[in-house]
């Protein structure tokens, strides 16, 4: 017989399949979620980070990141170190 009722197998079969879809689903937080952050704050739309799931797409993500010309507009940038001794901010008094 193939089948044997009394046999636990099933349950055991039943509680890897459930114990691998909650890790599947852990896993792919840990690597969607940081792709979606670095997504909205270059500019992109955060769901392109759904990319992610389907297979190679991390990579063809990472190449469209790195190659493409990002929206946002960059920070001043501030000489260092400060010129000395400071300017006052006012004209001097004569």
């Amino acid at each position: 017989m193939f089948f044997d009722p009394s046999d636990m197998n099933g349950g055991i079969i039943a509680a890897f399949i459930g114990a691998y879809l909650i890790f599947l689903v852990v896993l792919l937080a840990i690597i969607v979620i940081p792709f979606w952050f670095i997504l909205k704050k270059a500019g992109f739309s955060p769901w392109l980070a759904l990319v992610n799931i389907v297979p190679l797409g991390t990579l063809i993500l990472l190449y469209v990141l790195a190659f493409s010309e990002w929206k946002v507009i960059p920070a001043p940038q501030i000489g260092y170190p400060p010129p000395y001794p400071p300017q006052p901010p006012y004209p001097p008094q004569a």
